[in-house]
């Protein structure tokens, strides 16, 4: 594959490689980072891309590995904890908040839920792949992804509904 055709076929893929790698490290510069990673793994490749059934899928799950990659450094948690302290005490402080509240603790909700189901989750409703392409770009079974998909939502579901409760209660 010459340069040419590895803009034609990757390059497009850039768009949906920072979204994956934004929501799981919530941070815009390494997501940017964490992509350009993912391009120059592709690049090195590039020989062998035509082998593989999707180049999409290919890209996707070189993203996520490398994402994967730097939440397990130390150093990289240690990092972004210092960097954000700031930004939490002005969220506390900010009288603007109603439906970004919400969006917020679902934010928040899907990112204790295990890696798989956030993966999936994140696949399915924010990227909207198909099953078939998230049990490729997994390497599960669409019924796997299914089951997962369905208790992911359900627990978003179940929190939200505590909290509502509560804070109904408290009023």
């Amino acid at each position: 594959m010459d340069i040419r055709e590895f803009k034609i076929k990757v390059f497009p893929l850039k768009d949906r490689m920072f979204r994956l790698a934004h929501q799981m490290l919530n941070d815009a510069e390494d997501a940017r980072d964490t992509v350009q990673d993912a391009f120059i793994r592709l690049w090195n490749i590039r020989e062998k891309l035509d082998q593989y059934r999707s180049v999409e899928a290919l890209a996707v799950v070189t993203t996520r590995n490398l994402c994967l990659d730097r939440i397990k450094s130390k150093k990289y948690m240690t990092g972004r904890i210092e960097n954000h302290k700031d930004e939490v005490e002005k969220a506390l402080n900010d009288p603007k908040k109603d439906l970004s509240d919400v969006v917020q603790k679902i934010k928040e909700i899907i990112s204790t839920l295990p890696e798989q189901q956030k993966t999936i989750i994140h696949l399915r409703d924010i990227e909207g792949f198909e099953f078939d392409e998230i049990a490729q770009i997994l390497g599960m079974n669409e019924n796997a992804i299914r089951v997962n998909l369905s208790r992911a939502r359900k627990k978003i579901r179940e929190i939200l509904l505590k909290n509502k409760l509560y804070e109904f209660q408290s009023n």
